[in-house]
């Protein structure tokens, strides 16, 4: 297929030319409707927000353009498939999970998966079976999964239908995909793919090895993040063993009717853009993120780490790109430099946790602006340092599963304070956002540890979510008649 064609583009662009009349939705008619709105966003930006018809085809029932741009998107990924996705990347992990295991089949995940999976379990029913990923103590982070837990809960499990991982994490921790999906289709197990924050696996020189190119069953990809379309545009990548027409169908349980064409349209011109320009742009953001590592670490007091981590155990490979720096040893917590770098000084990094910051650096980074965060974080050690004695490093929990997600969701519950919670069962999510990895889930033993750690949280500035009780200070636990109710069907995790 030709690369350097955007055939939904060209359909829309046609579409803007023909001066349709409008007696169809959106209300706005092309912009005419709300002059705040088309002042805020472009007439062109307006006239391009229409809804689906014959012309411009319809993304649940791809036939003319929408299934050629996805045909185009597939070639350039290297899949048998691919499907846009606009709710997000949230759908994307939703569908794959769902198409993979029904209700009270096994799926084998890392516990640190993003709150989109652990969704999809409460609404499929389907069972997790968690791995541990490994835990480097002095970053307070989570890595990938060994080789050995894999191989292990696959004979625990042998009934397990798919595989999830993470690669790679927000962090930029890979896994050995190729090992994983060869061990996994050897049990004539499905491999899906969380490569949210991996679109430029796809493109650049140098890169860990991308979920299709490893043979993944599917691969849900945030082209939003790094790839250059706008927010919450997504694919949903499939290999040729996949029954494309079911996945198709999940789909359309969570997608929208009301498709966003400036959605489609983005997905469309930034595949074109990165079939014919991508391994420019990301060997561009590779090398400028390795200059700022370079920096950073030259500091002193800060920790951008890279490739050194890499043990070909729980860290196959690393993405370079992601410059993940831990702030521990000048004393700050990372959301606390997270929140000084941008009240202070103008820069929005992508998240801090309670140890670190991570920077995304892609196609619309230029050195200037990097040279202001490396001053930056300078002029925040100079003046912010203290002494690093009491800092908690950590972001992962092992957790104490005692029911599935979805019973514990829908099950009966009473809230409590969560400084009294100890020992009870979780009824709902604890996470901070981003990177939205849940800190608790539905049906699991709330502990010291937890406790701690979210009031450590809060106290240091991170936006905590997932309750109810937007202030955190009750959360919903089982009656404990219900938690006894429920574990009389479940067969153990």
């Amino acid at each position: 297929m030709d690369q350097n064609k955007a055939p939904l583009y060209e359909a829309m662009e046609k579409y803007r030319n023909d001066r349709i009349v409008r007696f169809d939705v959106p209300g706005h008619k092309g912009g005419r409707g709300n002059k705040e709105l088309t002042e805020f966003l472009g007439e062109k930006c307006l006239k391009a927000d229409v809804n689906s018809m014959k012309p411009l085809d319809n993304l649940n029932h791809p036939v003319s353009v929408i299934k050629d741009a996805q045909h185009l998107a597939a070639e350039a990924f290297g899949a048998h498939r691919c499907f846009f996705i606009v709710n997000g990347t949230t759908a994307a992990v939703q569908a794959m999970i769902m198409s993979a295991v029904k209700a009270g089949e096994k799926i084998l995940l890392p516990r640190n998966v993003h709150i989109s999976a652990i969704n999809a379990l409460i609404l499929s029913g389907a069972v997790p079976v968690y791995i541990d990923p490994g835990i480097d103590k002095r970053l307070g982070i989570a890595l990938g999964m060994s080789i050995t837990d894999i191989k292990r809960e696959m004979e625990n499990h042998p009934d397990a239908k798919a595989i999830l991982i993470n690669n790679p994490t927000y962090y930029g921790i890979c896994s050995d995909l190729k090992e994983i999906v060869e061990l996994a289709h050897s049990r004539n197990m499905l491999v899906l793919v969380d490569e949210a924050h991996g679109t430029h696996f796809y493109f650049g020189d140098n890169m860990p090895v991308s979920a299709m190119a490893a043979g993944a069953d599917m691969a849900s990809v945030s082209m939003h993040k790094t790839g250059g379309s706008l927010t919450q545009s997504s694919l949903l990548l499939c290999g040729k063993n996949v029954n494309h027409d079911y996945v198709r169908q999940i789909i359309s349980l969570t997608q929208t009717t009301s498709a966003s064409y400036l959605l489609l349209v983005s997905l469309d011109l930034a595949r074109k853009n990165l079939s014919l320009h991508g391994k420019d742009i990301f060997n561009k953001a590779n090398e400028l993120a390795e200059y700022a590592r370079k920096e950073i670490n030259s500091l002193g007091g800060y920790y951008a780490f890279s490739r050194e981590l890499i043990n070909h155990e729980n860290v196959h490979g690393f993405d370079t790109t992601k410059l993940s720096i831990n702030t521990s040893e000048i004393g700050l917590a990372g959301i606390e430099v997270y929140d000084i770098l941008r009240d202070e000084y103008g820069i929005q990094v992508e998240f801090g946790d309670l140890c670190n910051i991570l920077a995304i650096i892609s196609a619309g980074d230029r050195a200037m602006e990097t040279e202001r965060l490396i001053s930056a974080l300078y002029e925040i050690k100079r003046l912010y340092a203290r002494d690093p004695k009491n800092m908690f490093c950590l972001n992962y929990i092992k957790p104490d599963v005692v029911l599935t997600p979805q019973k514990a969701f829908f099950g009966n519950k009473k809230f409590m304070p969560i400084n009294k919670s100890k020992g009870m069962v979780s009824g709902e999510f604890v996470m901070a956002y981003p990177p939205g990895i849940p800190i608790l889930t539905p049906g699991e033993r709330i502990t010291d540890e937890i406790i701690d750690y979210i009031a450590y949280a809060k106290e240091k500035g991170s936006q905590l979510m997932g309750t109810q009780d937007i202030k955190l200070e009750n959360i919903l636990v089982l009656n404990e008649k219900t938690e006894l109710n429920l574990n009389e069907h479940f067969t153990g995790i």
